[in-house]
């Protein structure tokens, strides 16, 4: 990505920037959650992310479907409007994470693969 200066100028020089944000799984997240809520396919949800984008769509499904939503942070830091605007908020622990995370090494048609070892 390009390199800026102090004042936001492009200085022509660029570097390398580990960017993790998806796009679209926010926008995903808060279609399915508000047409399950409509079609009344649950009663409480669970989220699991720390994405304020998805305010609006937690304050929808509680206010006008009374609905309860609960957050599963995989962050530190909680988002602190999901913590005041969800019915609770809990962090994910890391032996449950842990425990849900694939084998170590896998087959398919394709052959033999190992998990990725930052996901150790």
């Amino acid at each position: 990505m390009p390199v800026c200066d102090k004042y936001g100028k492009v200085t022509g020089e660029y570097t390398n920037v580990l960017k993790t944000e998806e796009k679209g799984s926010d926008v995903n997240i808060a279609s399915h959650l508000l047409m399950d809520a409509h079609l009344g396919r649950f009663d409480q949800a669970i989220i699991i992310s720390n994405d304020s984008d998805l305010l609006t769509p937690i304050r929808f499904v509680r206010a006008e479907f009374k609905k309860r939503v609960g957050i599963l942070n995989p962050h530190k830091r909680p988002s602190q409007v999901l913590l005041r605007e969800s019915d609770f908020l809990r962090p994910i622990r890391q032996g449950a994470l842990k425990a849900s995370q694939l084998p170590e090494r896998m087959s398919d048609a394709n052959g033999t693969f190992t998990r990725p070892v930052r996901w150790k």
